[in-house]
């Protein structure tokens, strides 16, 4: 076998295969198999074809997706990592507008503020300033809808203590229009020997009954960092599929100018969110139900307007790739759906970014991006094969340990490979893109 250097915490590994699968936790004397105990000759557990009816999308008047803040108050509040010592604070403020003639609102007239402290009502720092804008979906076709969003907020608070609670509020005081108190705790430094407690990986989230079950499991299990590896509200299937879903959509839909996208969607993703976001941060991933185009070839907006991410801090140009540390652990958070070739911007960054992690501050190297390079199903067989051919070279060269994808609607684990080959110093992949979300489970495989 052929030696590699990988330094490996059998027990963090296991805490972040436990929040994966979903699994209850054992008898502390029962050992809990990993890929360590590896390589496994395959294994494929048939599925139960009558339990893949999956679930309906919620209907826009679910409880968990109407507006409950009036006008200028905040909602869709959410929070993401920034720097070890710094997060962002997102929310949402005003009426969004959909139909043939709309005016967007003015970002201007309502701040940006977060208050925040070690004690609750105690709000020692105050950022006054931050970052407000809307954005339009507009589609130039005789019955198709424009959408203009409300004002979306972005905040940077920084001389955040590791592994420490802070009380918060976000809002703008000169309305008097400040959120109610929320909580989050930060996370060890890197370097620290520290981890996260627990990490909470999720693709293809949707929102259905079967999300509902992903979030409020997720919420019981109190993760430190979520993961979404894309495909997060599905708005472009949402209105022309009347909320069932199709698995071709120009198959089932030959005459339409455009994929349309329903962006009051987004407003209910962020309002059914926020009792996870507003406390624990989430970072984001770009799917292939976020591409949205629309007039004047513009896609991604929804996805670039909403969340604040990590990319400057890290060293990209574009939210569609990305990195950060959380404790002892360095994510890399790559677009598949952006030039990844070796002449690439985000090639050129991603070398960059492997060649300066210090395997003794992060010892864990994972990576997250929508489409999975190795699935046995059907369904995205070899899809990505383009992005495979040009990155996987990298991961392997700086022996990245993990791999997370979604868009397959199934779960899988791979033994570490490279390049179709058992290897053991190849990342192990993970598929985590249907069990637990959206309309319908894969069960038909390559022969």
């Amino acid at each position: 076998m052929k030696y590699c250097n990988i330094i490996f915490s059998s027990s963090i590994f296991s805490i972040i295969l436990i929040t994966i699968m979903a699994a209850a936790a054992p008898p502390l004397s029962e050992h809990i198999i990993t890929t360590l105990d590896g390589p496994f000759e395959p294994t494929t557990r048939n599925f139960d074809p009558s339990l893949r009816r999956g679930s309906e999308d919620l209907p826009m008047n679910h409880p968990r997706l109407t507006k409950n803040a009036t006008s200028n108050f905040p909602e869709q509040i959410s929070l993401a990592l920034s720097t070890p010592t710094s997060i962002w604070v997102s929310w949402v403020t005003g009426d969004a507008q959909i139909g043939l003639n709309i005016t967007p609102l003015d970002p201007t007239t309502v701040g940006s503020e977060v208050w925040y402290g070690k004690e609750t009502g105690n709000y020692t720092k105050k950022k006054l300033n931050g970052v407000s804008l809307i954005y339009s979906q507009l589609y130039p076709f005789v019955g198709l809808f424009n959408y203009t969003s409300g004002i979306i907020h972005h905040v940077r608070i920084d001389g955040l203590e590791p592994e420490t609670k802070y009380y918060y509020k976000c809002g703008d005081s000169s309305l008097a229009a400040m959120s109610e108190e929320l909580v989050f705790e930060t996370l060890p430094l890197p370097g620290s020997g520290k981890f996260p407690r627990r990490i909470a990986f999720v693709g293809n989230l949707g929102l259905t009954s079967n999300s509902t079950t992903t979030i409020d499991h997720l919420i019981t299990n109190d993760p430190s960092v979520v993961l979404v590896v894309g495909d997060l509200t599905y708005a472009n299937q949402y209105r022309t599929t009347g909320g069932k879903g199709a698995s071709c959509y120009s198959c089932k839909f030959p005459d339409s100018p455009i994929r349309e996208t329903y962006q009051p969607r987004w407003d209910g993703w962020g309002r059914f969110m926020q009792p996870l976001t507003s406390r624990v941060p989430m970072m984001v991933i770009e799917g292939n139900h976020e591409i949205e185009p629309q007039a004047e070839n513009i896609s991604f907006l929804s996805y670039e307007t909403r969340f604040s991410v990590p990319s400057k801090e890290s060293g990209s140009n574009s939210n569609m790739y990305y990195s950060f540390d959380a404790g002892g652990v360095h994510f890399i958070m790559l677009g598949a759906y952006v030039d990844y070739d070796q002449t690439s911007s985000q090639y050129a960054w991603l070398e960059k970014d492997l060649r300066n992690v210090d395997r003794k501050t992060t010892p864990w190297l994972i990576a997250a991006f929508h489409p999975p390079w190795y699935n046995s199903y059907s369904s995205h067989y070899q899809e990505f094969e383009c992005m495979r051919l040009q990155m996987e070279p990298l991961l392997y060269q700086y022996q990245v340990d993990i791999v997370f994808s979604g868009h397959v609607h199934a779960y899988e684990r791979m033994n570490r490979v490279f390049n179709y080959t058992l290897d053991s110093c190849g990342p192990i992949y993970i598929t985590i893109g249907g069990v637990i979300s959206r309309k319908w489970m894969l069960i038909m495989q390559t022969k």
